[in-house]
């Protein structure tokens, strides 16, 4: 890529934009925001944050800025190896963000700023945490004034968060629908009606909604909302909100696929062997990144990860992408990213002008795609073709590891249990014709134990 490209999520905020030059990812700061960047330099807070990792570095450089005139600065921030997005996250990668998001908050009012943006979409995931990327969020925090994003952070975290825990994890899917949080209205009404008693989500999604509701009726001349509201009052808002969000639990358990390696029908030298093959496979691709789709709790996606791989781990199960998160914190796992993800409705591209939220094939490619114990489940469950199949995994990344599970594993035998099965084409020489139309076969290995076969394909150029 070479000159100038404005970023297509960069648009909304005055105090400045991202842009890539020559494929550089930069940002400008605009002179409308220069009292609050110097402040946010100054005070010491872009260092404390940075020290502890809640905030992405940046370099100032001497690069001309893309508007000359409104530019003050140019930055050249940390780059993130992989945008995700609140919909994608497992209920403790959006509870951490939310905590994370409230002790910027906190951290910002103690050296006289105030984060104006709580939007999910300024959080993402590196080496395994939560970390603000918008370097642009903060300013000056003018005494008696309230925190302007808290309806921001009740829609785009508490909402969702309390929807997942005391409704139904699903629910945390409507963030897809809803860019800009769920409203608290509908949240209300979705809750379970003992929640209007608890004193956290009483206040801060009944009552909030209420207000809501309240001011939109008002005449605007009339409303009262501009009352004063203390430090010390923030403070204690910022407090209970971290206590509310605290407070909200989900265990994954009982899904159909959270245990599913405890069940498979081959032994544990055979796993092994398995692995060792992946393994192999690997070091032959020498990928930069790879995408495993259908990962479950994410055993095969740190074969890549534990090489320093960047690994994308998908999987369409919420408790199979808890659980893989839960392992990433205890283990202080890097180079993983458990992500939330159905391939047959994958996240679309979506906002304005669908350009602001990419599509997830959108965000690659990848180096390496991995699709173990997959196949069977997208050919046999959603009637996709084979030829479909192999055509998306080729468009996400130029190596394939894939594994084939034919019709008479006992895994392939349940999907048939309860269908008709007019599968003919899905025989083991029905797949390498499939997939030989976009792939070359580089490797070829039995999976011990079972007819399973294990393929590295490179995509045909």
């Amino acid at each position: 890529m070479s000159g100038n490209q404005i970023h297509s999520a960069s648009f909304r905020d005055p105090s400045g934009f991202l842009f890539k030059r020559d494929g550089i990812l930069y940002r400008q700061v605009n002179q409308t925001y220069r009292s609050h960047y110097d402040l946010l330099m100054g005070s010491g807070l872009y260092e404390q944050l940075v020290k502890k990792g809640a905030l992405v570095s940046h370099q100032e450089t001497d690069i001309a800025p893309l508007d000359p005139d409104a530019g003050y600065k140019v930055l050249q921030p940390e780059v993130i190896p992989f945008i995700s997005y609140p919909y994608e996250w497992s209920f403790s990668m959006l509870k951490d963000a939310a905590l994370l998001t409230l002790e910027i908050c906190n951290l910002s009012l103690q050296k006289g700023m105030v984060l104006k943006d709580a939007s999910a979409y300024n959080i993402q995931f590196l080496e395994g945490k939560p970390v603000l990327i918008d370097t642009l969020s903060f300013e000056r925090y003018d005494e008696g004034t309230p925190w302007v994003a808290y309806r921001q952070f009740c829609q785009h975290f508490l909402a969702p968060l309390a929807l997942m825990a005391l409704t139904d994890i699903r629910l945390g899917q409507l963030l897809r629908v809803h860019i800009d949080g769920i409203p608290l209205d509908l949240a209300n009404e979705l809750l379970p009606g003992k929640v209007r008693w608890n004193l956290g989500l009483g206040t801060h999604i009944t009552l909030h909604a209420q207000a809501q509701q309240k001011y939109a009726k008002a005449d605007s001349h009339k409303d009262d909302r501009k009352k004063v509201f203390s430090k010390n009052a923030l403070f204690g808002l910022l407090d209970s909100l971290k206590n509310t969000v605290k407070s909200l639990q989900w265990k994954p358990a009982g899904t159909e696929w959270a245990n599913y390696y405890e069940i498979t029908n081959y032994s544990g030298s055979a796993f092994e062997e398995k692995k060792a093959v992946i393994r192999k496979f690997l070091d032959i691709a020498q990928p930069d990144s790879v995408w495993d789709l259908g990962a479950n709790n994410g055993v095969f996606s740190r074969l890549a990860s534990e090489k320093g791989i960047f690994t994308v781990a998908a999987d369409i199960d919420p408790a199979a992408v808890e659980s893989d998160y839960q392992n990433i914190q205890s283990e202080n796992a890097k180079n993983l990213l458990p992500l939330l993800l159905d391939l047959t409705n994958p996240s679309a591209a979506s906002g304005w002008n669908n350009e602001e939220r990419d599509s997830f094939a959108g965000r690659g490619p990848a180096g390496l795609v991995m699709a173990l114990a997959l196949v069977h489940h997208l050919a046999i469950s959603n009637n996709v073709p084979l030829d479909r199949v192999a055509a998306s995994f080729a468009a996400m990344g130029q190596w394939l590891i894939i594994e084939f599970v034919p019709k008479q594993d006992s895994q392939v035998q349940k999907l048939l249990s309860s269908r008709l099965d007019i599968f003919d084409n899905y025989t083991t020489e029905g797949f390498e014709e499939s997939f030989q139309r976009y792939y070359h076969i580089q490797e070829k290995a039995a999976v011990a134990e079972s007819d399973r076969i294990l393929y590295l394909m490179k995509v045909r150029r």
